[in-house]
């Protein structure tokens, strides 16, 4: 009788991906990165166990927005403090803080909790095109579609 195979968190390889974001749009480019960081582009994918590769993304600053996003789309945070509430439009947070934008999208794309936090710490966002983990030997990832 065969048994649903379970992957286990010490026999996991991971392998490093570098992804150029240039050209690309946020939301396609978020959902394929989430999916990669979960592991569900390999045959071992187990939900309840992190089985996800580690991406780089470079060139955060050149991502492409559609519509009028740039102008439409905001960014809420709270200081906690009565009238706290602060407002960034995507063109903004694009200027300031590119990486910041790229996160926020993928990490919500994530599972909540101790799981994706952990899955989260996989990513790497860097708004130009160095980074520095040329030691990890990453290899170039194409994105479909």
């Amino acid at each position: 009788m065969r048994t649903t195979y379970m992957a286990k968190a010490g026999e996991i390889e991971r392998k490093w991906f570098v992804i150029d974001a240039e050209g690309k749009t946020l939301g396609r480019l978020s959902s394929e990165v989430a999916s990669i960081l979960r592991g569900k582009h390999k045959p071992t994918f187990t939900p309840h166990v992190d089985t996800g590769d580690n991406v780089i993304i470079l060139n955060a600053s050149k991502i492409e927005l559609t519509g009028n996003k740039l102008q439409g789309k905001i960014y809420y945070r709270h200081s906690m403090y009565p009238g706290g509430l602060k407002t960034t439009t995507a063109g903004q947070m694009r200027d300031k803080n590119p990486e910041r934008m790229l996160e926020l999208a993928i990490k919500g794309m994530l599972p909540k909790g101790s799981l994706g936090r952990q899955m989260f710490k996989k990513l790497h966002v860097y708004a130009g095109a160095e980074h520095k983990h040329e030691a990890q030997q990453p290899e170039v990832y194409e994105l479909r579609g």
